[in-house]
């Protein structure tokens, strides 16, 4: 175990990776005119890799907060995403400043540098996240949880169990850049290490020892394991156990405007479609500023937004504050809070506290949300009804060996399982179409194959 401080030359590495015969190797260096006359960076390729990918384009019909939601003004996670990462983005400049200012910042590197680094995280921190949100996840594990379906994890070892009975949106999110999107199977987007290591909350496996890990979180799959490792080593990230590495120390500022954006814009949607009354965000939000700035805004929408965007602001300024005045210990490999947003300012980090109660006791609780979210069990776990015993019947029988009926069902798949593949893999498979539906598909899907919506 390493105990040196990790350095920043490395860390904005812009390696990208491939991966062939199973091998994890160095990718060549990107061909652009773009970037040998400066017009575009290494990072700014991976800002168009992400957001030009059909995994990103499906966050524009998976929930944010509200499934299903019919009124337009309401958060997806497509919005939410670009939200984030235009936060992240302000955060990341800003730091990025001071580090330059401190003399931390690597020849050859801006200010600018970090805040697209940040920027690109921000943008696919939510691309593995399933149909019907953190409801969908808990759907998915349920599944492969329950006693009466033990008998179709026989063949799996302890941490492939652990993989497939803990479906993760963030281990998905990595699996998506690093495997199945753009050169499927060979290196995903093949994003540089830097924004690679920025994209990563949770650095360990499902089965790491306990220490840094918490419960339930996790960032890599057995399946994007080997590769992980690659990319820890290329960026120097502290190994702080088996299978377990100290985060990139810009992943704090991804995790920060996260936080920032999903506690102040889940209570707006709120008062977009009637669950808080405008006054009540106004009350929250309002002994942050100048509140006879934006009282004089007659429309509603306009006047939420206009606090918004100050508190905001004030919130960018403070993370990125934060940030500097425990850079070392991030260097370390440590850190001496839950996360970056306790350690601002009191009344900022109390207002995003307060935030986050007032949408766990009004908003996440409201009936016509907890509806939608318990007919996501049925609809998910009736797609894995259809294909999960099927997978396993392929791998035991071999596709000769199968009825009509488990053919058919797996014809569904988008990815076709191939003889001789391992139970594993091929639940992956499953866990990656279904988890890569949207909502809407999802739905109308299960209704379709359960013979209800067949004329």
């Amino acid at each position: 175990m390493r105990d040196s401080r990790m350095q920043w030359q490395q860390l904005l590495s812009t390696q990208r990776f491939k991966v062939k015969d199973g091998l994890v190797l160095p990718g060549s260096a990107t061909a652009s005119s773009d970037i040998e006359s400066g017009l575009r960076t290494d990072f700014h390729i991976d800002h168009d890799r992400v957001v030009f990918s059909s995994a990103f384009r499906r966050l524009g019909r998976k929930t944010q907060v509200h499934p299903l939601a019919v009124n337009d003004h309401t958060h997806n996670r497509l919005t939410h995403s670009v939200e984030v990462a235009s936060v992240g983005r302000s955060i990341g400049n800003r730091v990025g400043a001071m580090l330059q200012a401190g003399g931390h910042l690597p020849s050859g590197y801006t200010p600018f540098d970090i805040g697209a680094v940040v920027q690109v995280a921000c943008l696919a921190h939510d691309i593995g996240n399933p149909p019907f949100g953190h409801t969908g996840e808990d759907a998915l594990r349920d599944w492969f949880r329950a006693d009466r379906h033990a008998r179709y994890l026989d063949g799996l070892s302890p941490a492939e169990k652990m993989d497939v009975q803990t479906y993760e949106g963030n281990a998905h999110g990595l699996r998506m850049v690093a495997t199945l999107e753009m050169y499927q199977n060979e290196g995903g987007m093949r994003l540089t290490a830097a924004s690679l290591g920025t994209l990563i909350k949770y650095p360990w496996t499902a089965d790491a020892e306990p220490g840094e890990k918490k419960k339930g979180k996790f960032n890599i799959y057995q399946t994007e394991l080997p590769y992980f490792e690659v990319v820890a080593r290329e960026l120097g990230l502290i190994e702080k156990g088996k299978h377990q590495w100290a985060r990139h120390p810009l992943s704090y500022l991804m995790e920060a405007a996260d936080d920032i954006c999903y506690a102040i814009l889940d209570l707006e949607d709120a008062v977009e479609i009637g669950i808080l009354h405008v006054h009540e965000f106004e009350a929250l939000l309002g002994p942050l500023v100048e509140l006879d700035k934006v009282m004089g805004i007659r429309n509603d929408r306009q006047r939420c937004a206009a606090l918004r965007g100050m508190v905001i602001g004030l919130c960018v300024s403070e993370v990125a504050d934060a940030f500097m005045r425990h850079h070392d210990a991030f260097m370390a490999g440590e850190f001496p809070a839950r996360d970056l947003v306790t350690l601002v300012n009191p009344g900022i980090s109390q207002l995003l506290s307060d935030a986050k109660k007032l949408a766990s006791d009004r908003v996440y609780r409201h009936r016509s949300k907890v509806v939608k979210e318990v007919a996501a069990y049925p609809c998910l776990q009736l797609l894995l009804d259809a294909l999960i015993p099927d997978a396993q019947a392929f791998c035991a029988r071999g596709p000769s060996g199968l009825s009509t009926r488990e053919r058919t069902q797996l014809a569904l798949l988008e990815r076709p399982l191939e003889e001789g593949e391992s139970i594993y893999s091929a639940y992956m498979k499953v866990l990656d179409y279904v988890g890569s539906m949207t909502d809407n598909y999802a739905a109308t899907l299960a209704r379709e194959i359960s013979g209800v919506g067949i004329l």
